[in-house]
């Protein structure tokens, strides 16, 4: 269907692609990855045919139609938002100008006679073409899809430019989802889209999206589930891996051990021959046997040597002081914006160490907490209350608006902050996307996802001991969340956050708490545990589920009464209690002795599980990291599946021994 044959592409000096190849099919679903800056969306626009390659050709099917959704913006004139979505092509797009011109004259940027000059097409021939065309047909059709997309019905018939960017680019994605192009071309699509809406497009993709598919994206949930390749472009290559996103990195990982050995043996054998060398040329005699082997060297296909493992970041964060055991605690607390409540009632307690994950329904109150938690809003009732020696550490997207303009990136990094060098600085800085000149910028000429970033390394440059983080890795890309991630796991305080990212989550959290409706109900385990134990049907979706636990189930997972809870129960008045009930809280107690019992010798059996899992972990990963295993012919691959069979095992292991150290507790 689409043919790239060594394509060639430069900026001056720099090589973007060097005689690079791809073939793409019909029934496609590839995810395009790679490093900032290698040249993803510059080979969308050499597709597309906006600028030309310096060498190679590309062939399309003839008769393929390609459907485009760029990444910053797209245009929108005087039409509606179901105008646009069903604007499919270019013929229908000039029908609809001159229909426009006709019916609503002062949308139209010109008169309808020069409107119909402009787009060759006279009034009464554009109404029959539409008909032709089928374009009543088309109209149900958008308006199912712009209400997938989160339009309401009373937005369908707005002017377009009367919108946000980012409601803009969701009306010309629901145009090409009414287009069903046999290509459909998508560079990072879920940027301007909500939780909920990420997952509808998502399902739809999967489901009812009848073309191929080639994309760039961050989002690695949204890759593992819609590709079943990955093309990945860096250093001016492309390497196409079959399966998903994360089976691409194994292979990856595989492909780079297996480099790495080969580069190294390499230059064993380099070193070795220049070292004849220079014992040859120490003799007279021997000196055309020296030169002989430098020629050899010279002749040699060199190996480049590999590239540095975009998931290690060599920086030890600094850690906050200790807090006290209660780090927060909300009593009976109300909360509305206007006349809407928000919670009423509401106790909820955070102790130190804990990982938190909030989840829910969008508007159901998730930044809300986080916010008065943070202090940012004041609570209309109930109580506040802050542990001893706990220091509040809040970043939202807003929050980069604090930032001291006239700084450079690397000054504001560094403001206030103490024992970093400026080289280990610009280490962490491009980590987060700042690299080269850029952390010379001033603060002021910074993009808002870029002062985002910036304010989300000066945090981690000096932590507070209870953090709070609303939807961090918003404007990251996948090294950058690997990165952030890195630095959490560090992190020794109390963590409590919002994200949409699923592999972020299930990397930190420890405990899920699922918010709808204003009730709270806490989940004893990490986001795997939720999922279980809520049964939902995928992992994008259980971010913002409105539906909770049975009350029996939801009870079990709650911490202690006053720990958590939302509602004000009134307490019955005390009386005398029977024999009976004597008799049936005493087998209570026996009941909970025993099972706290088992409890026990099930946390002992979990503990050894885990360092034993943890021994056997060590030891792959010593033998992978080894040079002998690829010299010796042994087989990585076998190694790194057990590798992540072991991870995996770990994870399930130490979610249980959580849950069940907490029963206990």
């Amino acid at each position: 269907m689409l043919t790239l044959a060594n394509i060639s592409k430069h900026y001056g000096a720099k090589a973007l692609y060097d005689g690079v190849s791809l073939q793409v099919n019909r029934g496609d679903r590839l995810g395009l990855v790679g490093p900032n800056g290698a040249g993803k969306s510059t080979l969308f626009r050499v597709i597309l045919g906006d600028i030309p390659p310096d060498d190679g050709e590309i062939a399309l099917q003839r008769g393929i139609t390609l459907g485009y959704l760029p990444q910053e913006s797209a245009p929108a004139g005087g039409e509606t938002v179901l105008e646009l979505a069903t604007a499919v092509s270019e013929e229908m797009a000039a029908i609809q100008h001159v229909m426009r011109a006709h019916d609503r004259p002062e949308d139209a940027p010109h008169p309808l006679a020069e409107t119909e000059r402009r787009e060759g097409i006279g009034y009464h021939e554009a109404v029959a073409r539409f008909g032709e065309l089928d374009g009543y047909r088309l109209e149900p059709q958008a308006k199912r899809l712009l209400a997938g997309l989160a339009f309401r019905e009373s937005d369908f018939n707005r002017h377009a430019r009367e919108l946000s960017g980012g409601w803009i680019m969701r009306a010309h994605l629901a145009r090409l989802l009414v287009m069903e192009p046999d290509l459909l071309m998508l560079d990072e699509p879920t940027n301007h889209l909500d939780l909920e809406t990420v997952g509808w497009f998502q399902d739809y993709l999967a489901a009812n999206f009848p073309g191929a598919i080639l994309m760039i994206s961050h989002d690695r949930e949204f890759l593992n589930t819609l590709c079943a390749g990955i093309v990945d472009i860096r250093r001016g290559k492309v390497t196409r891996y079959d399966g998903n996103y994360d089976t691409y990195l194994l292979q990856r990982e595989e492909r780079d051990a297996r480099h790495r050995a080969a580069y190294d043996n390499q230059q064993r054998q380099i070193s070795q021959m220049r070292s004849s060398a220079e014992k040859f040329r120490a003799k007279a005699r021997r000196a055309s046997q020296a030169q002989q082997k430098l020629k050899q060297i010279e002749r040699m296909d060199k190996l480049e040597a590999p590239e540095a493992d975009e998931k290690t970041i060599n920086f030890r964060f600094p850690q906050p002081a200790r807090s006290a055991l209660k780090v927060a605690t909300l009593s009976q607390v109300d909360q509305a914006y206007g006349e809407t409540p928000v919670y009423r009632g509401l106790d909820f307690a955070v102790e130190r160490g804990e990982r938190i994950v909030l989840v829910g329904p969008n508007g159901a109150g998730k930044s809300t907490l986080l916010k008065i938690l943070a202090g940012t809003v004041p609570i209309q009732d109930g109580r506040r209350d802050i542990g001893p020696r706990v220091e509040l550490g809040y970043f939202a997207q807003q929050r980069a608006e604090q930032l001291e303009g006239n700084n450079s990136v690397l000054e504001e990094a560094m403001a206030g902050v103490t024992g970093y060098s400026e080289e280990e600085a610009r280490s962490l800085l491009g980590c987060f996307l700042f690299r080269g000149d850029d952390v010379f910028k001033k603060v002021a000429v910074l993009s808002g996802g870029e002062k985002s970033r910036l304010a989300l390394v000066k945090l981690l440059l000096h932590p507070p001991n209870f953090m709070l983080l609303d939807e961090p890795t918003t404007h990251l890309d996948i090294p950058s969340v690997e990165a952030l991630i890195a630095a959490l796991r560090q992190y020794e305080g109390t963590l409590m956050f919002i994200s949409h990212d699923v592999y972020f989550i299930r990397q930190l959290a420890r405990r899920t708490v699922h918010i709808s409706a204003g009730e709270l109900t806490s989940y004893a385990g990490g986001y795997d545990y939720y999922l279980e134990r809520t049964g939902a049907r995928n992992a994008r979706a259980a971010l913002v589920a409105g539906e909770r636990l049975s009350v029996s189930d939801a009870r079990a997972d709650r911490p202690a009464e006053g720990q958590l809870g939302s509602g004000a129960n009134a307490q019955p008045a005390r009386r005398r209690k029977t024999k009976e009930e004597k008799r049936r809280e005493a087998e209570e107690r026996a009941r909970r002795s025993q099972a706290q019992k088992e409890q026990q010798s099930r946390v002992r059996e979990l503990e050894s599980e885990i360092e034993r899992l943890e021994t056997r972990q060590k030891e792959i990963t010593a033998q992978l990291e080894d040079p002998a295993l690829y010299e010796a012919g042994g087989n990585p691959v076998a190694l790194s599946r057990e590798l992540e069979e072991i991870e995996q095992r770990l994870t399930r292991a130490t979610a249980e021994w959580e849950a069940a150290a907490e029963a206990i507790a």
